[in-house]
């Protein structure tokens, strides 16, 4: 049995619930990837976590409204919200991005085909 995707319309997007989201690095690290706007297969991710904590982290950033995740038969899609949480959250993503990629944060997040050409 499948579990309804919940997506927080645009207008119910909370700051706090937002900013909880990316207080992790693996979640920042997630939103780092999905930031070429490109919808990705869960199981195209890669993360130094067992699968369940993967799918935790991928179902926190649902819950808060920076992902929207799309069920096809038994796989999982996900991509960012860029355009919701900047209606929302003017140039918020933009720095969270910025600031990520300048400290580095979430750098050991990839994708499995990565991982195989290396």
């Amino acid at each position: 049995m499948k579990h309804p995707q919940v997506h927080p319309d645009t207008d119910q997007l909370k700051l706090t619930e937002v900013m909880a989201a990316l207080s992790d690095p693996i979640r920042v690290g997630l939103v780092r990837l999905l930031s070429d706007d490109v919808e990705r297969g869960w199981g195209e991710l890669r993360a130094p976590v067992a699968k369940s904590t993967l799918s935790h982290h991928l179902k926190v950033l649902r819950a808060a409204g920076l992902t929207r995740t799309r069920e096809e038969g038994t796989r999982c899609f996900v991509r960012l919200r860029r355009d919701d949480i900047a209606t929302r959250f003017p140039h918020l993503l933009d720095a969270v991005l910025e600031a990520a990629d300048n400290e580095d944060v979430g750098h050991q997040v990839g994708l499995v085909s990565d991982s195989v050409t290396a």
